[in-house]
C-alpha cells in the first residue's frame, strides 16, 4: 500500500480534532466546533484559511450560478469540513466531495463532531 498524500497534515488535523471532541464533547453547533478547531490548529502550526468562498461555475458559463464557503483549508493542500450531527449521511460525503472538485484540491476531512464518538472521514479525489 502507498504513501496516504498529505499524511503528516491530516494526522495534525485528526489530532487537533480528537482534541476538541475530547473537550468538548457532543451536542455543540457546528461553528463551537469550528472556532476550537481553529485554535487547535494554531497550537499544532497548521496555517489554515477558514470560511474561503468560492465560486461555482457550470460548464462554460463565464458568471458563477452560486457560492460556497469550505470550513477550512488547511496548508493550501487539504479541504476540512465539518458537521455535528448524530451521524454522517451519503448527502454529507457527497458535499465533500464537490468541494474537494470546487477547490481544485486532492485530499479532504470530513469530520463529525454530532457522535457520541468522533467520525471523520479521508476524501481523495
Amino acid at each position: 500500500m502507498g504513501e496516504l498524500r498529505f499524511r503528516d497534515i491530516t494526522q495534525r488535523i485528526i489530532g487537533a480534532s480528537f482534541e476538541v471532541h475530547s473537550f468538548l464533547g457532543n451536542g455543540f453547533q457546528e461553528v463551537i466546533y469550528q472556532r476550537a478547531l481553529a485554535w487547535e490548529f494554531s497550537q499544532k502550526s497548521l496555517n489554515y484559511a477558514r470560511e474561503i468562498e468560492q465560486d461555482i461555475y457550470y460548464k462554460n458559463l463565464i458568471k458563477p450560478i452560486g457560492k460556497r464557503r469550505a470550513d477550512f483549508v488547511v496548508e493550501d493542500k487539504v479541504l476540512v469540513e465539518i458537521k455535528a450531527v448524530i451521524q454522517l449521511d451519503d448527502v454529507h460525503l457527497a458535499q465533500a466531495l464537490n468541494y474537494l472538485k470546487v477547490y481544485n484540491l486532492k485530499v479532504g476531512l470530513l469530520i463529525n463532531f454530532g457522535s457520541k464518538s468522533l467520525d471523520f472521514r479521508r476524501l481523495v479525489m
